[in-house]
């Protein structure tokens, strides 16, 4: 038992050093720091409102709030699947010297995204008190329900890119223009009920949509579907479960091709 416990306190020493090395790595000379995680998304919801709300006019209302709460959490996925490329290729002096366990540098990635989502929750409050709503009780259960599925999807997708991308480099190329496509086919920016009946079904066949529209109802209405939250579990159990499997299959190779 104590072997065990002593284990797991020097695999979370690792993910947490890993991290604060990434978040100082990914800061380093630069200026405004954290800041970039907000303007980021900000920047595409100021986009966005401008084409589809001032120039096509789309009938919604508050969609500035509901550009914010689609795209924030969509932001972290994005960032942590298309940083996830080089995890192991950037790190590869660490993965031919040191003997741990290699899983917990995309693990890293993910979760200092999180903690910029988490962080970066403030300003949806910002926009929610700016259309008179406000943080609901539900978020206290519902917050964390959704923080575990979404680290869990994106790191198992995470796993599969990072480990993939060592023996095909092409892999961080088709990343970049599989995340654009996906998030188009997501619906962030546009509501699900758009989608004509007949393909309804079709936008629940991607595995970010039930986790997506779940942020945008804890945000705005303060609700949970429990539909939605069984899909998203059992997407995102199936993604980590391949994940862990390839990452699993390839990692013993690692030091030898990097």
């Amino acid at each position: 038992m104590f072997f065990n416990r002593q284990k797991i306190s020097h695999y979370i020493d690792l993910v947490v050093i890993l991290t604060q090395k990434e978040m100082k790595v990914r800061y380093k000379n630069s200026i405004l720091g954290y800041l970039w995680s907000i303007l980021h998304p900000l920047a595409f919801a100021l986009i966005f409102f401008v084409v589809f709300k001032i120039i096509m006019r789309i009938g919604m209302k508050n969609y500035s709030l509901f550009l914010i709460a689609g795209l924030f959490p969509w932001q972290w996925f994005s960032t942590s699947l298309n940083a996830s490329a080089t995890a192991f290729i950037g790190n590869a002096s660490l993965v031919k010297k040191m003997n741990f366990p290699r899983n917990v540098i995309p693990l890293a990635l993910v979760a200092q995204d999180m903690i910029h989502f988490v962080l970066a929750i403030p300003v949806i409050v910002l926009f929610m008190a700016i259309y008179g709503k406000h943080p609901y009780l539900s978020w206290l259960y519902g917050l964390p329900m959704l923080l575990f599925i979404q680290f869990l999807l994106t790191y198992g997708a995470s796993l599969v890119v990072a480990s993939a991308n060592v023996f095909f480099r092409d892999i961080e190329r088709l990343v970049t223009i599989f995340t654009m496509l996906l998030f188009y086919c997501t619906p962030i920016i546009y509501p699900e009920t758009m989608v004509p009946q007949r393909y309804r079904d079709l936008i629940n066949l991607n595995p970010l949509t039930p986790l997506m529209l779940s942020w945008r109802e804890l945000f705005i209405k303060g609700s949970i579907n429990p539909s939605a939250i069984a899909l998203s579990f059992l997407y995102t159990a199936i993604i980590y479960g391949i994940g862990y499997w390839v990452y699993k299959r390839l990692y013993w190779k690692f030091a030898e091709v990097l």
